[in-house]
């Protein structure tokens, strides 16, 4: 086996470096199965420009593997099915048209649908649909560093993340760019209370009792010293700020916009056939 191996790269570089010194030599065999032929101009679509002479053969070699065993296995399948199981022209009919008209969709879709979601829409669609607005999750507006314990200045750092004007918070991402391991600075954003606690030494056994009940909590373990200020949360079910599902009601938006154009692509088609009589239907209807 080792011998044919040694033997199977010899003849793959020998035919690569004839191939190189020679422009008449693309459309050599490389390897058959039954009937079937690989040439050398089908591999040499594969191998990158400026490739090294080593990288070609090993991904030419690798390639030859892949075509040998596609094509064995073709020819067991072939032998195998019956003729009836291996007609595919319907399904190649099914996919081409479905292939087709999903490109077409698309095309009509790039150049004629209104894709501009305003403000003004996306609180339409927000203050219209509360139900469909109720957090799984608890999520939190917070500030959140993690410091290595020697390094660590709790009063310090307690001072800076009460400072929450613009300056403030300038100073402590300076702080932290330069002490923190890890650091969260959102007292504008909302964010998954999950997420955050996942840098936190323990878990939190009760979240909701946790937000209730700290603002500013701190942990400390063998390595690092933690500091979390809860500047706003939302519990499991309440309703979630605007801000925080507005991409998820603009994409909720678009999809239902993209439903209904398309729907009316459909409608505005077949009308067009009606009235240009492309189609007729037949009476099958028996005496």
């Amino acid at each position: 086996m080792f011998k044919r191996k040694i033997k199977y790269g010899f003849i793959v570089a020998l035919a690569i470096a004839f191939a190189s010194c020679s422009s008449e030599s693309n459309d050599e065999p490389l390897a058959s199965v039954g009937e079937k032929v690989l040439y050398r101009s089908v591999v040499n679509e594969i191998l990158p420009k400026g490739v090294s002479k080593e990288d070609s053969i090993s991904m030419s070699q690798n390639y030859i593997d892949k075509w040998i065993k596609q094509e064995l296995l073709i020819q067991k399948a072939d032998e195998n099915l019956s003729e009836e199981q291996k007609d595919l022209r319907n399904e190649i009919e099914e996919y081409r048209n479905s292939l087709i008209i999903y490109k077409y969709k698309n095309e009509l879709i790039k150049q004629r649908m209104d894709t501009l979601v305003t403000d003004q829409q996306i609180e339409e669609y927000y203050n219209n649909n509360p139900a469909n607005f109720n957090l799984t999750n608890s999520i939190v507006k917070a500030t959140f560093v993690m410091i290595p314990g020697d390094l660590a200045d709790p009063n310090m750092v307690k001072a800076l993340i009460a400072d929450t004007s613009p300056e403030g918070i300038d100073e402590l991402r300076d702080y932290c760019s330069q002490y923190a391991k890890k650091a969260n600075i959102s007292a504008d954003e909302w964010i998954s209370f999950q997420m955050l606690e996942k840098n936190f030494p323990q878990q939190v056994e009760d979240p909701e009792a946790f937000l209730k009940r700290n603002q500013l909590y701190e942990m400390n373990d063998s390595n690092y010293y933690y500091i979390v200020s809860i500047h706003d949360y939302k519990l499991s079910n309440d309703l979630a700020p605007i801000e925080f599902v507005r991409d998820n009601i603009k994409n909720l938006i678009l999809n239902q916009r993209k439903i209904k154009f398309l729907k009316e692509i459909e409608e505005n088609i077949y009308t067009e056939g009606v009235r240009k009589k492309k189609f007729r239907i037949y009476d099958t209807k028996t005496n």
